[in-house]
């Protein structure tokens, strides 16, 4: 029977990982793990990646070291907090282009440990939320979900890829999104919107 424990020499690599993506906000490149790991061959790196991806340590596009992540099962053989990339831009104002922030990871409190693999944090972005106390430039941390109430806060998109974090109302036969200041006014749902997740906290304030 195979062992899926995790050896010295792997938790060292997952440790490098983790470490230059709560420093760097990247990964290392395989020259840097190389010298983390004071080894000289890339095969070497590439056989301790691909025993980690196969424990389930981790997950990668093949080839491509600046790709990985860190997996649940990662973090507690590290016994730290996961790290979430930053995912985009929400509006908090007209809708937004969502792009994906390399370079930008936020490590999660323990209260939310058991939604790690379903989450999205995106930085706010205008002021059309104050009222819920979301302002600009604020981590917003988000459920990736497939229903969603009336009232609750989202963070949508359409087709083309333009965000935004609203109130969603669903109520006498009406659907639209809400901002929470009285100069914006309610942005209609179309066919293209695409709802991606509810609001759970706002990881700049103390309050949910």
């Amino acid at each position: 029977m195979k062992s899926h424990a995790i050896t010295t020499r792997q938790k060292q690599l997952l440790q490098i990982i983790y470490d230059w993506l709560k420093t760097e906000g990247h990964v290392p490149s395989f020259e840097e793990m190389k010298n983390e790991l004071d080894v000289s061959s890339n095969q070497a790196v590439l056989d301790l990646l691909e025993k980690l991806e196969e424990k389930k340590f981790i997950k990668r596009n093949e080839g491509l070291a600046r790709s990985i992540s860190i997996l649940q099962k990662g973090f507690e053989a590290l016994e730290v907090n996961p790290l979430v990339n930053v995912v985009g831009l929400g509006s908090c104002g007209p809708l937004v282009e969502l792009f994906e922030q390399k370079d930008v990871w936020v490590e999660l409190s323990p209260e939310v440990h058991q939604f790690s693999q379903e989450l999205i944090i995106v930085r706010a972005f205008g002021d059309s939320m104050v009222g819920a106390g979301i302002m600009d430039g604020d981590l917003l941390l988000f459920m990736k979900a497939k229903e969603f109430k009336d009232n609750e806060i989202v963070l949508a998109r359409t087709l083309d890829g333009e965000g935004t974090v609203k109130r969603l109302i669903n109520r006498d036969k009406k659907t639209y999104f809400q901002p929470e200041n009285p100069k914006y006014e309610r942005i209609p749902i179309t066919e293209e919107t695409y709802i991606l997740g509810k609001f759970i906290k706002n990881l700049s304030r103390n309050y949910a």
